[in-house]
């Protein structure tokens, strides 16, 4: 893993699930960490049980939709403190359902917190770190940020399109030191799907229609870690990520017959499905 010793870390839904693996995992590398959540007490949680072994880490409840709340946070760690090193937009939900069921508010729902909180913290943190000539920006997407995927449309949207910000980002960003990666993980043991809105869909029916298993958090963060230390463009995570990402790349008519599959799956655990 990269040396984060006396490096400052933004981790936006740091609160649980990755973003708190990814709190913990750093912290003990001696990162000083900006702990951001929706979910206040969660961080405060997280950041009391980080002090109490030695860490430096600093709650603040955050909504990543609200920009202007997301740019205080970065300014006040550049303007009253050494700035941001490493910037994780790691917040996101999901919500599936089938297409025909969706509302216009369904959408706005995912698209507001998977792409504009990571629009917000990319236009807080970056211009600060172009100008410092330093500085990573890493952004969560996910496998359906690669591959169409039914059922999961504003989740699958909002990803493509955090993986075409990164992807084209980088660009721009190397001219000025600054790295960014887009991190592209399979189903993880976090609480997300078991969290997830669903729309039209019986829960259990529909996490059994999914038949994929869940790869352990602790992996997961190792990989990222591994990824960002080699200022990788995309790290993927999972090998039904690897392996569907190259299927889509090289062979999309195989992956458009398994998603149709899995589509005539999903089906039947809609409302009024057989």
């Amino acid at each position: 893993m990269a040396d984060y010793r006396g490096k400052t870390a933004l981790i936006t839904g740091s609160g649980s699930g990755i973003g708190r693996a990814l709190a913990q995992r750093l912290a003990a590398a001696g990162a000083r960490l900006l702990l951001a959540d929706l979910d206040g007490p969660a961080v405060e949680s997280l950041a009391s049980e980080l002090v109490l072994a030695g860490a430096r880490a600093q709650p603040h409840r955050l909504d990543v939709t609200d920009a202007g709340a997301v740019e205080e946070v970065v300014a006040d760690a550049f303007d009253q403190g050494p700035g941001i090193d490493l910037l994780i937009n790691n917040a996101g939900i999901c919500l599936a359902g089938d297409a025909r069921d969706l509302s216009v508010a369904d959408w706005g729902r995912v698209l507001d917190v998977n792409l504009r909180g990571v629009v917000h913290g990319v236009a807080a943190a970056y211009p600060r770190m172009a100008a410092r000539g330093s500085g990573q920006i890493v952004n969560m997407a996910s496998l359906v940020g690669l591959v169409p995927t039914p059922a999961v449309l504003p989740y699958t949207t909002s990803k493509y399109a955090v993986v075409g910000l990164s992807t084209a980002l980088r660009i721009e960003a190397a001219r000025f030191g600054v790295g960014v990666s887009v991190v592209c993980p399979s189903a993880i043991e976090t609480g997300l799907l078991d969290r997830m809105s669903l729309v039209g869909l019986d829960r259990e029916r529909f996490q059994s229609a999914l038949g994929f298993g869940r790869i352990p958090v602790e992996s997961c963060v190792d990989a990222v870690l591994r990824g960002v230390a080699k200022n990788r463009a995309v790290i993927p995570i999972g090998m039904q990520t690897q392996v569907l990402w190259r299927l889509q790349r090289f062979f999309p008519g195989v992956v458009q017959a398994i998603m149709g599959w899995q589509a005539r799956r999903l089906e039947r655990v809609r409302a009024g499905g057989s």
